[in-house]
């Protein structure tokens, strides 16, 4: 009973790990339904948010108020974004054209659980 325990108490920590480890190849830059999605001609202007394990490379991400920004999700591994205030969500290799009209800070964090540093991978987007 104890070795089976044990058995599958390492197969869960495992396939936890390998969560953020593998590499999702899709790549599709439809921008997706959102309340600050540009329907119009590409953004002028690019933010790449690149994800690996437990975090971003960035801790803030500066976007000038009122221009049109692509943001792009860049994941090492199986990790989404959501800015919950811009309704912004974006899984690996995805865009979204905003624009964003109000200066100001939005939370922005990984909204697919990837492993133990989940939690902790939140990071800003600056508006000014």
């Amino acid at each position: 009973m104890k070795k089976l325990l044990l058995v599958s108490a390492v197969t869960v920590l495992v396939l936890i790990m390998a969560a953020c480890g593998s590499n999702n190849s899709a790549n599709n830059n439809a921008p997706e339904n959102g309340a600050a999605t540009e329907t119009s001609a590409a953004a002028a202007n690019e933010v790449v948010i690149k994800a690996s394990n437990w975090e971003f490379d960035k801790e803030v991400y500066t976007i000038k108020k009122g221009e049109a920004t692509t943001i792009t999700l860049d994941a090492d591994g199986v990790h989404g974004i959501e800015i919950p205030a811009l309704n912004v969500k974006l899984t690996n290799g995805k865009s979204q054209d905003v624009t964003i009209a109000d200066a100001g800070e939005y939370e922005l964090h990984c909204n697919i659980p990837c492993g133990n540093g989940h939690t902790q991978m939140v990071a800003k987007i600056k508006v000014e």
